[in-house]
C-alpha cells in the first residue's frame, strides 16, 4: 500500500506523517512520468490559482521559523523522563512513496526539516500527483472499473474549483485514492459531489449572529468561542467555518479572521467584562497556527484578566496531522542534538500554560480532531504519550462522514484507538449542512444506529457523546434527544432550552435538521408525497 502525506493549500505547514520534498527527487520523478505536460491540466491549475493568489499572499506564515520568536521570559518547562522511544517494529511508511524513500526517520521526525520540505501551491500538487498516482486508479473498492491518472487529476482540480475550502492532503493510499477514507476528507472530487440541500446556508450554525465582537461567538450562557485565527494546518472539505477559514476559493470569498492585536484585545476585553463566562474555546482556524508566544499570551491574558474563567480549551487538529511538532530526539530515544532540531516550542508553551492553570485550580485542555483510525500512527502515540506524561488533558471531536467512519467497525476502532493513547473521545458530530459536501453527510438514522450499537461495547467513560450541532444557532444537542424525526421526509426537530441567544431571541424556538436528499425514499427525492 503506497501511503503518503502531502500538504498543499493557501498556507504552509508541516505534517506528522510525511511531507513532499521539493528537491531533485521530485523533479526527477515528474520528468520521468510526465515528460510532456497535459495542457488541459495546466490550464486548470492556472484557472484555480488566479482567484486565490492575492489571498494566499496575504496570509501570515505562522510556521515560518523566523516569525516565531523565542520567548525570553517564559518559564522553563521541566522535561520529565518519558517512556517514549522508537518502537522496535515502527513502520517507515513514508519510504513507500518513491519521492521519500531516502528520508531517514530522524529527518522525518524533525519539525524544522518538515517546514523546509513541503508543497504549498497547486502546480506542485499537480507535479506530486503525476509522480505518485498510479497509471490506473480504481473507481470502486473492488477495482472492477478504473480511470486513468490524468482523468483522476482532472477530477481533483474540478473538485477544488467547486469546493468551499482550500485543499490539503494527508496520509493516503495512493494505489486507491478515490476510496481512501483520508483522501475523501481532504481531496474533493467533482464526480462525487451532489447538489447542495435547499435549506443549506454558508454560515450554517449562525455563528456571526451570535458574535458580540468580531471573531467571538457567545451562544451558551457560560461559554464563548474565540476564533483567534482563520488558517489551519489542514483544511477539511466539510469545515463548518468555511465562511471565514482558509483562502478565498472560486466559490466563496472569505470573511477573514486574521490574527490582530486590536481584534484580540476586543475579544479578550469582552471575556474579561462578562463574568458569567467560565469556559473559553480558542479555535479558528486552528490553534496550531498560533506561535508559542501567541498561545502563551492568549492563555495568560485570559487567566489574568478574566479570573472568572475556569476552563480554556485550545482546539487544533495538529495532533492528528503534525504530531512531530511536539517531539524532539529526547522524546523518541535519539541523542540530544540529533537530526535537524526538535519542534519550535509550541508544545512547551502548551505545557507551561496548562501547568499554570492547574496551580490555580483551573484547566487548560487540547481538543483535537481524528476521524479515522488510519490517522493514528506510532508518531501520534509518541506525541500523545508526551502530553499525557506532562499532564496535558487531550480530548477528541470526530465528525461522522459518509464513506469514512459511518460503520460500527470503523467508529469503534477509532474510539478505542484514541482511548488507548490517552485521548478522551468527547464528541461525534453529525456532519453540518455545509456547501459542496452533501456526499459526505449521513442521515440522522446513521448516527442513532451507531450509538445504539456501540454503547455497551465500550466502557462508558470512553464513549463520546453523539450530537447534532443544530443549524441556525441551536447549539449541540444529543442526536437521540430529537422532538420528532420523520425518516421518510428526513426532517428532525430539536429544542435547545439553554440556548436563548442575545436578548432571548431564540427562546422556545424549534430547530430542524435535514437528511441528505439522496438518502430519502424515491418519492421524497422527487418532491412527491
Amino acid at each position: 500500500m503506497r501511503q503518503a502525506m502531502l500538504s498543499m493549500a493557501a498556507r504552509r505547514v508541516g505534517f506528522g506523517r510525511g511531507l513532499v520534498p521539493l528537491a531533485a527527487a521530485l523533479r526527477t520523478a515528474v520528468t520521468a512520468r510526465a515528460a510532456s505536460s497535459d495542457a488541459r491540466l495546466q490550464a486548470l491549475v492556472v484557472d484555480i490559482r488566479r482567484p486565490m493568489a492575492n489571498n494566499d499572499r496575504d496570509m501570515p506564515p505562522i510556521f515560518a521559523l523566523e516569525s516565531t520568536p523565542t520567548p525570553s521570559a517564559a518559564p522553563q518547562t521541566i522535561i520529565h523522563p518519558v517512556s517514549t522511544a522508537l518502537p522496535q517494529d515502527y513502520d517507515e511508511f513514508w519510504r513507500k512513496v518513491p519521492l521519500w524513500r531516502d528520508v531517514s526517520v530522524r529527518d522525518f521526525l524533525s519539525y524544522r526539516w518538515s517546514t523546509k520540505n513541503m508543497v504549498d501551491n497547486k502546480p506542485q500538487l499537480l507535479s506530486f500527483l503525476r509522480a505518485t498516482v498510479p497509471d490506473e486508479v480504481p473507481l470502486e473498492k473492488d477495482g472492477s472499473r478504473t480511470q486513468t491518472r490524468d482523468e483522476y487529476i482532472e477530477d481533483v482540480f474540478a473538485g477544488i474549483t467547486a469546493a468551499t475550502m482550500s485543499v490539503r492532503m494527508t496520509r493516503i493510499d495512493w494505489s486507491d485514492p478515490r476510496n481512501d477514507p483520508i483522501a475523501r476528507q481532504f481531496l474533493p472530487l467533482k464526480s462525487m459531489m451532489l447538489p447542495d440541500h435547499p435549506k443549506l446556508t454558508l454560515d450554517s450554525l449562525g455563528e456571526e449572529a451570535d458574535s458580540p465582537v468580531k471573531g467571538l461567538v457567545h451562544r451558551y450562557p457560560d461559554k464563548v468561542l474565540f476564533l483567534a485565527t482563520s488558517v489551519c494546518p489542514t483544511y477539511c472539505t466539510f469545515c463548518t467555518r468555511s465562511y471565514a477559514v482558509g483562502a478565498d476559493t472560486a466559490t466563496v470569498t472569505k470573511r477573514s479572521l486574521r490574527p490582530g492585536r486590536q481584534r484580540w484585545d476586543a475579544a479578550i476585553g469582552y471575556i474579561a467584562g462578562t463574568p458569567q463566562v467560565q469556559d473559553v474555546v480558542v479555535s479558528g482556524g486552528d490553534s496550531y497556527y498560533l506561535t508559542p508566544d501567541q498561545l502563551r499570551t492568549i492563555a495568560d491574558r485570559i487567566l489574568t484578566e478574566a479570573p472568572h474563567v475556569k476552563r480554556i480549551r485550545f482546539a487544533s487538529k495538529g495532533l492528528a496531522v503534525a504530531p512531530l511538532r511536539l517531539l524532539g530526539p529526547k522524546h523518541w530515544g535519539g541523542a540530544e542534538g540529533e537530526g535537524e532540531g526538535a519542534g519550535d516550542g509550541w508544545a512547551e508553551a502548551l505545557i507551561d500554560v496548562s501547568n499554570r492553570a492547574r496551580r490555580e485550580g483551573k484547566q487548560i485542555a487540547w481538543h483535537t480532531h481524528f476521524n479515522h483510525p488510519n490517522e493514528i500512527s506510532w508518531i501520534t502515540r509518541l506525541a500523545s504519550q508526551r502530553l499525557y506524561e506532562e499532564g496535558v488533558v487531550v480530548r477528541n471531536q470526530t465528525v461522522l462522514l459518509r464513506g469514512v467512519n459511518d460503520d460500527v467497525e470503523t467508529m469503534g476502532a477509532l474510539i478505542r484507538g484514541l482511548a488507548d493513547i490517552q485521548i478522551a473521545p468527547y464528541y461525534v458530530y453529525q456532519c453540518d449542512m455545509v456547501k459542496s459536501v452533501e456526499h459526505l453527510r449521513t442521515p440522522l438514522r446513521t448516527i442513532l444506529d451507531l450509538e445504539s450499537r456501540l454503547r455497551g461495547s465500550i466502557a462508558g467513560f470512553a464513549m463520546p457523546s453523539f450530537v447534532v450541532d443544530l443549524p441556525g444557532g441551536g447549539g449541540k444537542r444529543l442526536a437521540c434527544s430529537f422532538e420528532s424525526y420523520d425518516r421518510t421526509t428526513g426532517v428532525s426537530h430539536f429544542r435547545a432550552p439553554a440556548v436563548k441567544g442575545h436578548g432571548g431571541k431564540r427562546e422556545g424556538k424549534m430547530y430542524e435538521y435535514y437528511d441528505p436528499v439522496d438518502t430519502l425514499p424515491a418519492p421524497e427525492r422527487l418532491g412527491g408525497s
